[in-house]
């Protein structure tokens, strides 16, 4: 749970554009229902064994475990080592946004929107 607060408290008011949020069937995800109340976003899950419904999460997911490995308790890593894992993959170019990295995605996004940051 602590977690959830976590995330509210820092990342909704950084990315005022995120409204949904797709997530695996997992029970780590049971609390689902607070976590949409808390960022003020819809969740929604997909079909069992249809990775395909996740996009390129996938590769996103390898690319975390090359600095935390599965399993690992997160609460051992502070808000700079996941602000710079954040870095890394926001950074990386990515076919399905065009050769583009998601930083270069959001910056036109809201330049284009002039959406300020709350």
């Amino acid at each position: 749970m602590r977690y959830i607060w976590r995330l509210n408290e820092s990342r909704k008011d950084s990315r005022p554009e995120m409204i949904t949020i797709t997530m695996d069937n997992d029970i780590l995800f049971k609390m689902h229902k607070t976590l949409e109340i808390l960022l003020k976003v819809l969740i929604y899950f997909c079909h069992p064994y249809h990775s395909w419904e996740k996009g390129s999460i996938e590769n996103v997911n390898g690319e975390v475990r090359k600095f935390i490995p599965k399993g690992s308790d997160l609460s051992q890593y502070n808000q700079e080592e996941i602000r710079e894992i954040e870095k890394h993959i926001n950074g990386r170019y990515m076919e399905c946004l065009n050769f583009k990295t998601p930083q270069e995605m959001l910056d036109e996004y809201r330049q284009n929107t002039k959406k300020p940051l709350n």
